[in-house]
Parts: structure tokens; C-alpha cells; sequence
């Protein structure tokens, strides 16, 4: 049985991606970023562990009602390993993924090799990427918290072998 630790869980959200979407926080970060609003979310034990069919089973309960699935945390693709089961699952239900993690995109592309990278990296539509940096926040920014976060669209950007920008409006 595949299992998740889960920080926490929003049935609907607007302010966490395009359009309605249901939210998991994931467990677990190592980047300690200064002035991370989930502070407590960087602990591994954290929450609690799910199994990944009860979490699905939670967002299929709020379709058709949201459009899409955001990963947050803590950090993603700390559990990368087990995640990728459940966005492929989310994928096949027709929804799209947003993600939120302290790396960058050309950072999870020069590390694939790790468990689990390739297989989420390529379930995300559009990822938030780069650590939180305090002193670039900003409370005006859409779906990201300071100025050097991207929003990108995965697909383009693997496509063309170049960061693509994402569209907000």
C-alpha cells in the first residue's frame, strides 16, 4: 500500500493554482527557507501518512467542482517516490497539477535520476518553482509568495527544451 505523509489537506482552493482545485500539503523540506509560511510542514513527521487511494478517493469527491490538483508542503518531491503514483491517478481523472517546490526546474531536470523525478516531473502542468526568498516577497504576486519564483508551463518547456512562462490571466 502506497502511502503519503500529508501536512494537510484543502478540498477547494482559489488562491493555489488556476481555477478551483483541491490542495495537498506534503510533508518534509530541507530548504529551511527564511520566512516559509509552513514552517512546520518541513518536519518528516509531520501530519499524518495516507494511503494514496484515500486521498484520491477525497478528490474525486470534489469533482466536478474543481478543475485541478496542487502539491504543496513542506516539499514535493521530498516524497516524489510515491507521489507520482497519485498525480498519474489525478491525471487519468482529466484534472490538471500544479505544484509548488524549492527547486528549480532545470535543477529537477539535471536530477531525474532521483526516485521518482521523471515520473512527477512529467504528471505537472505547471510548476511553482525556486525557494521562498523573503526579502523579494511580495503580497501583489499571483500563486507565488516572492519575486524570483517562476510559473511555468511544464509541457512547453519540456517540449521545446526551453523555460516557458505561464499565462495567469
Amino acid at each position: 500500500m502506497d502511502v503519503l505523509q500529508v501536512a494537510g489537506f484543502l478540498d477547494n482552493s482559489l488562491v493555489n493554482g488556476k481555477g478551483l482545485r483541491a490542495v495537498l500539503f506534503l510533508s518534509g523540506c530541507h530548504h529551511n527557507c527564511k520566512g516559509c509560511h509552513n514552517k512546520a510542514m518541513q518536519d518528516f513527521c509531520y501530519g499524518e501518512k495516507i494511503c494514496i487511494q484515500e486521498i484520491l478517493l477525497r478528490i474525486k469527491n470534489n469533482m466536478p467542482l474543481i478543475k485541478g490538483v496542487t502539491f504543496s508542503g513542506g516539499e514535493p518531491f521530498e516524497q516524489a517516490d510515491t507521489l507520482y503514483k497519485l498525480a498519474w491517478a489525478v491525471k487519468s481523472e482529466g484534472l490538471n497539477i500544479w505544484c509548488y517546490t524549492g527547486y528549480t526546474l532545470e535543477y529537477i531536470l539535471d536530477n531525474l535520476n532521483n526516485k521518482g523525478w521523471r515520473e512527477l516531473i512529467s504528471s505537472i502542468d505547471v510548476l511553482v518553482d525556486g525557494r521562498f526568498e523573503e526579502e523579494k516577497a511580495a503580497k501583489d504576486l499571483r500563486y507565488r509568495g516572492s519575486n524570483n519564483q517562476r510559473i511555468i508551463d511544464v509541457k512547453e518547456s519540456l517540449k521545446n527544451n526551453n523555460i516557458t512562462i505561464y499565462n495567469v490571466d
